[in-house]
């Protein structure tokens, strides 16, 4: 009896160590997930609904088990929501302490500087993973950066944080401005830098571009600024050809060939180095330019050096074959 009473507490010592054994590689060994998956865990998810969802995408086995493995050898913090990545072969151990204490995962968007709203917006609703409808925002309500998102997250809430973005860039800008700039105000800070911002890609201009335009408005001369032209056209997506003689002549709110002083309201959303070059212009001299052929523009103080100019652009375009 002795010898069977020791024979069957020995099987019973081995059943219930191959059970912890078991047991425990149910936590620690590896999972169902093949390959790298993302997982979306739901706002206001539970514990037990989340296991559901991985048991129904195939991503554990059990979910039952999952979840009493989770209450005897996991942590009992709360679990975030968000979208987080997987691992292959990934543990339920590590699986649960991703989901407590792992990174979400962040998307990006990337608002160049000088994109319209216009553009914004199909940027905006063009990303599948967020969710929800936008109006076009106001045209200059908008800081050109790289924002990130969460997965599932509303585009208004994506483009509030872009607006208090600029909000909060020009409320830092604005103290730091020159004393004699030509504009009074933050809105008109925004419009000039609109206008410098598309008029000229080369970052070593920007300041003098700024102080030109500047100038210019001190003066009360019109500002001549193509892309002011355009903007009522296409709302500032590009206009694909050469502008007519009857859209220079147009008189409207923005065509600055037929108005003096800022159009009515921002022709882009300019960038953080347009607004402080518009608040820290070059001193300069210059009231005209030109495009000089490399990329960049060619200043003059006078018309008639501007003219000259303007004849050397022209017999650059002549020899390209574009005139």
């Amino acid at each position: 009896m002795k010898r069977t009473g020791c024979l069957l507490a020995g099987v019973l010592s081995l059943v219930l160590a191959i059970g912890a054994i078991w047991f425990l590689a149910g936590w620690w060994g590896s999972s169902e997930i093949e390959e790298d998956t993302s997982f979306i865990v739901p706002s206001g998810a539970s514990l037990t609904s989340v296991a559901d969802k991985l048991g129904e995408e195939g991503l554990i086995a059990d979910p039952e088990g999952f979840l009493l493995r989770a209450k005897l050898l996991g942590s009992s913090d709360p679990i975030m929501a968000g979208e987080f990545l997987l691992p292959a072969g990934v543990s339920n151990a590590t699986i649960l302490d991703t989901f407590q204490h792992g990174e979400v995962i962040r998307r990006f968007v990337t608002i160049p500087e000088g994109l319209p709203s216009v553009l914004v917006h199909e940027r905006l609703m063009a990303e599948e993973h967020l969710t929800g409808e936008i109006p076009v925002p106001v045209e200059g309500s908008v800081l050109p950066d790289t924002y990130d998102f969460e997965r599932g997250e509303a585009r208004g809430a994506v483009l509030a944080r872009m607006q208090a973005a600029m909000q909060n860039y020009l409320a830092e800008a604005w103290p730091k401005r020159a004393s004699d700039i030509a504009v009074d105000n933050i809105a008109d800070a925004v419009i000039l830098a609109s206008i410098v911002e598309k008029e000229t890609g080369v970052a070593r201009e920007r300041r003098m571009v700024a102080g030109l335009y500047s100038n210019r408005v001190k003066d009360g001369m019109l500002l001549q600024a193509d892309p002011t032209i355009i903007y009522p056209i296409t709302k500032g997506k590009p206009l694909g050809r050469r502008i007519r003689q009857s859209e220079i002549a147009a008189i409207n709110d923005y065509n600055t060939y037929t108005m003096v002083g800022l159009p009515k309201g921002p022709i882009t959303n300019p960038g953080r180095e347009a607004i402080a070059a518009v608040l820290n212009p070059a001193e300069t001299s210059a009231r005209y330019m030109v495009a000089d052929g490399t990329g960049g523009h060619a200043f003059a103080e006078t018309l008639d050096e501007h003219n000259r100019n303007v004849a050397k652009w022209f017999e650059i375009r002549r020899k390209r074959g574009e005139m």
